[in-house]
């Protein structure tokens, strides 16, 4: 058995490699105190079910997306900066530390199946469209479609990212820069 003592976020952790690994399916007391090489009690010790460990993982996802916001924000001095780093934020994040970008694939992937876990994606995505609108505004586009375009433009790239490995700031980059010549 396991002689680290384990926390609530070594189980969350646990739980997004897991679902990398694995698919939601291994989002379980069983098969995660396994890979921890401990007991389904520690498990239990720290989440009262399954869902309540499902609702903490999600959680923290959103607070992670929240954070990458803030801090994508933080050192823009510009509208442009602004606009940019928004337009890349879910593929790749700012901090790495939740593994980074694969996760957001992972999450969207578990929500086709799972009520809660869309709604989670659902207040990202609105939250993360919110942002883009009001950076766009910022640079004097009103047009809303453009955030869509913009947003839509970023998960495909997210997911094109979790399959070749190539980052894809420039293309998103030079998205950004076309939008606002064209506007311009």
């Amino acid at each position: 058995m396991s002689a680290m003592r384990l926390t609530p976020d070594l189980w969350i952790a646990a739980g997004f490699k897991a679902l990398l690994d694995q698919g939601p399916a291994a989002l379980k007391a069983e098969p995660l105190a396994r890979r921890l090489k401990t007991t389904k009690g520690s498990f239990y010790w720290h989440f009262k079910d399954v869902p309540a460990f499902h609702g903490a993982m999600l959680a923290q996802w959103e607070q992670q997306a929240l954070t990458d916001i803030e801090t994508a924000l933080a050192g823009d001095t510009t509208p442009t900066q602004k606009l940019r780093h928004l337009s890349q934020i879910a593929t790749n994040g700012v901090d790495d530390s939740v593994l980074g970008a694969r996760l957001e694939p992972a999450i969207r992937a578990w929500s086709h199946n799972d009520p809660a876990v869309a709604a989670a994606v659902a207040r990202v995505d609105q939250l993360r469209l919110d942002q883009l609108t009001t950076a766009l505004s910022e640079n004097g586009l009103s047009n809303p479609e453009l955030s869509r375009i913009l947003y839509a433009a970023n998960l495909g790239m997210a997911e094109l990212s979790r399959r070749d490995g190539q980052t894809n700031d420039s293309a998103l980059g030079t998205l950004v820069d076309l939008i606002l010549a064209l506007y311009d």
